[in-house]
C-alpha cells in the first residue's frame, strides 16, 4: 500500500503504563505520548487524533462523541472495559486489543499465588522471622497445615486463554480441573460444570473471566459461604469480579482459608484501604504485576502494533 496519501497523529494517554517500546509504524504519522491522563484531560489532548493508545483511561461516549477524527483506539490490555464499546460500533471507530498476550505470564502468576496459599507460605515466612522455628523443640516447626496441589480440585472461572492455560499447568501437578458454567446458565454445556457444584468441590477456585456487567462482582458473601472452609480463593482476572468488602467478612469469619489476588476494584488503591490496612497471613495482594513479564511485553506490544498497522493496509 502506498502509505504517503495520508499523515496520522497517534495520542497514547498513559505512556506510563507500558515499559516497552512500540515498533515504528510504516505509515506517516505524528505520535504523542502523556505518562499518565486524567479524565478532564482526555478530549483536549485527542481533539485532533486519528489513533488514540489507552491502557486503562476511560474513552466514555460523550468524550468519543468530542473526538470526530477518530479513528482506531489501540488498547495495550486483553480488556476493553473502560470503553464505550456500543459507540465505537455505532462510529465504526475500530478497536485492537491484546486478547491471549498474557496466556503465560497470568496463569504462571495465578499458579504460583495458588502454591503460596496451599503451603501457607505467608504465614511460614512471617512465624519463622517471629522465632517460630528457633523456638521448636523438633528440627522442623509445624506452624501451619500445609495441603498438595496433587489430588486436589481446582475451579476455573473463565474457560479463555488464560483459564485454559491454567487448567494445563494444574494438570501436569495432578490437580483434578472443573471449569465453571456461568453462575445462572439455565444448562450446563459439555466441559463445564454447575456453578454452585464448583463452589462446593473446589480447594482452589482461580478466576480468569472478563468483567462485565455479569460478572461484577460475581464472588459476594453468598458464594463464600457456599465454599469449602478449607478452600483459597485467586483472582489475577479483574478486581470488580470479587466483592472486597464480602472477602473481608469471608476471611475474618473464616468462611475461607486464604485469598491471594493481583487487581483490586480501585488501582491504585487508596493509603487506607480496607484489604490493605494491616498485614494479614490469610491474604496476598500483588500490584497487578501477573502481567508485566518481558516476554509478556513483547508479545502485547507486536500484537498492538500489527492490529494497527492490518487496519490501515486494509484501507
Amino acid at each position: 500500500m502506498n502509505w504517503s496519501s495520508f499523515l496520522k497523529t497517534i495520542v497514547f494517554l498513559d505512556r506510563a503504563t507500558l515499559s516497552a517500546d512500540l515498533p515504528d509504524f510504516p505509515f506517516p504519522h505524528r505520535w504523542v505520548e502523556y505518562p499518565s491522563t486524567t479524565p478532564e484531560h482526555v478530549v483536549e489532548r485527542c481533539r485532533d487524533a486519528h489513533i488514540v493508545v489507552t491502557n486503562k483511561v476511560p474513552l466514555s461516549g460523550d468524550v468519543l462523541a468530542q473526538l470526530p477524527q477518530l479513528e482506531l483506539i489501540g488498547v495495550p490490555a486483553a480488556g476493553v472495559n473502560h470503553l464505550d464499546m456500543k459507540t465505537c460500533r455505532q462510529r465504526s471507530i475500530k478497536v485492537v486489543a491484546c486478547p491471549g498476550y498474557s496466556t503465560i505470564s497470568v496463569p504462571e502468576h495465578a499458579f504460583a499465588l495458588m502454591l503460596a496459599l496451599r503451603r501457607n507460605l505467608m504465614p511460614y515466612w512471617h512465624d519463622v522471622y517471629a522465632g517460630g522455628w528457633s523456638g521448636s523443640p523438633t528440627f522442623y516447626a509445624e506452624l501451619h497445615p500445609i495441603q498438595d496441589l496433587h489430588g486436589s480440585t481446582l475451579g476455573i472461572v473463565g474457560a479463555g486463554h488464560g483459564g485454559k492455560r491454567l487448567a494445563k499447568l494444574a494438570g501436569a501437578f495432578g490437580m483434578r480441573v472443573l471449569f465453571a458454567e456461568r453462575k445462572r446458565a439455565s444448562s450446563v454445556r459439555d466441559g463445564y460444570v454447575a456453578f454452585d457444584q464448583v463452589l462446593r468441590e473446589a480447594d482452589t477456585i482461580s478466576l480468569h473471566c472478563p468483567l462485565t456487567d455479569e460478572t461484577r462482582h460475581l464472588f459476594g458473601l453468598a458464594e463464600f459461604e457456599r465454599m469449602k472452609r478449607s478452600a483459597s480463593l485467586v483472582n489475577a482476572a479483574r478486581g470488580g469480579i470479587v466483592d472486597e468488602g464480602a472477602l473481608i467478612e469471608a476471611l475474618d469469619r473464616k468462611l475461607i482459608a486464604n485469598a491471594a489476588l493481583d487487581v483490586l476494584e480501585q488501582e491504585p488503591p487508596a493509603a487506607d484501604h480496607p484489604l490493605l490496612s494491616r498485614a494479614r497471613t490469610d491474604l496476598i495482594v500483588t500490584p497487578h504485576v501477573a502481567w508485566r513479564t518481558q516476554v509478556a511485553m513483547t508479545r502485547l506490544v507486536t500484537q498492538l502494533a500489527q492490529g494497527i498497522e492490518e487496519h490501515y493496509a486494509q484501507h
